[in-house]
């Protein structure tokens, strides 16, 4: 099923990209005007909740303090950071399109059409960012599960697209949850799904930036009472417009927990700008 729905969209993404006329490469005072676009796909952990997410709902009132760690991502990349990644990114300028959407898997992202967007706006030297697994593994909702064959058959999709379009694809681990703990460690709740990246990552040679361990790590740094309350969802009642009763909820991130997971990915792409200059 999955195999014949991979088939059936590549031709006709084939077709379309055949009917237009082929871009020039850009010359080296392009790259330095044009800027590249880093696309974010994933779920509600890399989702930006502002501007137009509940559209004619105001942020502030409705959602507030949830953050997705993509929407503070792109005040990472301004010109003094940019000299840490300039073999990644081969501009002087980087725009973040951050596609992701709560409750989302490989699949759904995909049946809505939200890939196929991204793909018809891929242009060369973009980067395409996938975290996804928090959906995918969950089998108590049948309309987002997605089993692990189907899972690195989505994965593997999204790669060949991405470069069919001279586009560069890195693919997370999902983000650590806050649980469980053990001996003041927090430990692995993703299983198969941390491993599947991981395996297509290797097969494809696609750069890996391994987050579910980075984060895992770090929360554990600061410890299980520190991230509860300042990293996770977890509000007393009658502080955020919002949440009036509280909320406990240790999937989801506080503007604290956003940042500090989107420091996590910059620095894991600093490492594959780090890998691939030592390639060259």
């Amino acid at each position: 099923m999955i195999k014949s729905i991979y088939t059936a969209f590549g031709i006709l993404l084939l077709v379309s990209c055949n009917s237009k006329p082929e871009e020039e490469k850009r010359t080296e005072t392009e790259e330095q005007t044009n800027p590249v676009t880093i696309y974010l796909i994933g779920d509600s952990t890399m989702a930006d909740y502002s501007g137009n997410y509940d559209p004619d709902k105001d942020y502030m009132e409705t959602r507030y303090p949830v953050m997705g760690w993509g929407q503070v991502f792109q005040q990472f990349f301004v010109s003094d950071s940019l000299d840490q990644i300039s073999r990644l990114v081969k501009s002087d300028s980087i725009i973040v399109a951050d596609k992701a959407r709560g409750g989302r898997s490989t699949r759904t992202f995909f049946q809505e059409g939200r890939w196929r967007d991204v793909y018809e706006n891929l242009k060369e030297d973009d980067i395409v960012i996938m975290q996804f697994g928090h959906n995918d593994a969950s089998e108590r909702h049948i309309e987002r599960y997605v089993n692990i064959e189907g899972y690195k058959e989505f994965l593997h999709l999204f790669v060949n697209q991405t470069r069919d379009k001279n586009a560069n694809p890195i693919i997370l681990t999902p983000v650590a949850r806050n649980y469980p703990w053990k001996d003041g460690h927090l430990q692995n709740v993703h299983g198969e799904y941390d491993q599947a990246p991981k395996d297509i990552a290797q097969e494809m040679g696609v750069p890996l930036i391994d987050l579910n361990k980075m984060s895992m790590d770090y929360f554990s740094t600061k410890g299980k009472d520190f991230v509860s309350e300042h990293y996770f969802m977890n509000l007393p009642a009658g502080k955020y417009e919002a949440y009036p009763d509280g909320q406990e909820d240790n999937t989801h991130f506080q503007p604290d927990g956003a940042k500090a997971v989107a420091q996590l990915v910059f620095d894991g792409l600093k490492s594959i700008d780090t890998q691939k200059n030592n390639a060259d």
